[in-house]
């Protein structure tokens, strides 16, 4: 996965975008880097562009068998798991149950499934929340019936996953409601940065290359690039009003302005994004926080992209208990559940 997240609260092909008196709401969660803001449509012809399928080629991450498989053998090693083998007999079962020890929005239900079944087959899972719910400090949301030892080998990789997509979920929905992946990596999407601009000798000469490229090879995919001052801005579009290209969003980069009190100045965000004036997807990049995204969002800027929401997130406490009882008399008195 590549970039950032990008929060929004629509599918692309619906052109919303936030309106200074709305409130900000977000809708799909996803892994993934950038972040997506809107609440407003907008009838412009030129942002009727629908998302184009491209066809991915082949990549490790898309074999989630793979991924767990790999994960799973990491923990075994050549031995496979020395304390499970030693104190549970391979005839006994049990029932283990989810436990959240603090609120957030729960994800990775799916994929936790997928590893107790490569893990054994015979194993039974239930929930009783889905990806994308919330969950609150001491809720019981599933459980896994089976063999005991098959249960506990896939309990650490199961919250591996399940700790690290809930913290990104919790994170990406507090933000603004909900996420969506910028881009699944350097394959699916032209994303022009400061780097490849440097190197190709500027802006127009960027997105020029970008262009012959696509059409010498017929590929259609989305094409984004990086602005960061006014000038490249009104570049970019003389650039496209005069000639037919692939571009499909522009990045406004650094255009927030943070102040000594805490505050931002978006005023350079907000001249970008009427110069543009819908021609163009709009993406702020730069200075976003829990407490900048709604006026950010109030310039009517497109999308709103966070790296945090994946490099710097907090992975949501769930743990898997045999013994629920216990585990709950612990976490009352450690004030976690």
């Amino acid at each position: 996965m590549s970039g950032t997240v990008s929060l929004s609260s629509s599918p692309i092909s619906h052109r919303l975008r936030a309106a200074p008196s709305q409130s900000l709401r977000c809708s799909a969660i996803s892994r993934g880097r950038v972040v997506r803001m809107s609440a407003a449509a907008t009838d412009s012809p030129a942002l009727s562009f629908e998302r184009m399928a491209v066809k991915p080629p082949s990549h490790p991450t898309y074999d989630l068998k793979g991924v767990i498989k790999l994960a799973l053998a990491e923990d075994a090693g050549d031995r496979g798991d020395v304390t499970c083998m030693a104190t549970i007999p391979a005839d006994v079962e049990v029932e283990a149950h989810f436990l959240a020890k603090e609120d957030g929005v729960v994800a990775g239900i799916a994929l936790a499934e997928m590893v107790f079944h490569e893990v054994d087959p015979s194993l039974t899972v239930d929930w009783s929340k889905k990806d994308g719910d919330y969950i609150h400090k001491g809720l019981q949301f599933g459980r896994v019936s089976g063999r005991a030892y098959s249960v506990v080998v896939a309990e650490r990789v199961v919250l591996n996953f399940m700790q690290r997509m809930s913290g990104i979920a919790t994170l990406t929905k507090v933000l603004i409601g909900g996420g969506k992946n910028h881009r699944m990596g350097l394959f699916d999407m032209v994303m022009i940065k400061d780097n490849h601009i440097s190197i190709a000798g500027g802006v127009t000469n960027a997105i020029r290359s970008v262009d012959v490229y696509l059409e010498q090879r017929n590929l259609q995919m989305e094409v984004e690039v990086e602005t960061r001052t006014l000038e490249e801005v009104k570049e970019v579009l003389n650039y496209a009003s005069e000639t037919n290209t692939s571009l499909t969003r522009i990045m406004l980069d650094n255009m927030v302005i943070p102040l000594s009190n805490g505050d931002v100045d978006v005023s350079m965000l907000q001249e970008a994004v009427g110069l543009i004036n819908g021609k163009f997807e709009t993406e702020a990049s730069g200075n976003v926080t829990l407490e900048t995204v709604h006026k950010i969002g109030q310039t009517g800027v497109t999308y709103i992209s966070s790296g945090a929401l994946t490099h710097s997130v907090k992975a949501l406490d769930i743990s898997l208990k045999i013994d629920t009882d216990l585990a709950l008399e612990v976490g009352r008195r450690t004030k976690r559940a």
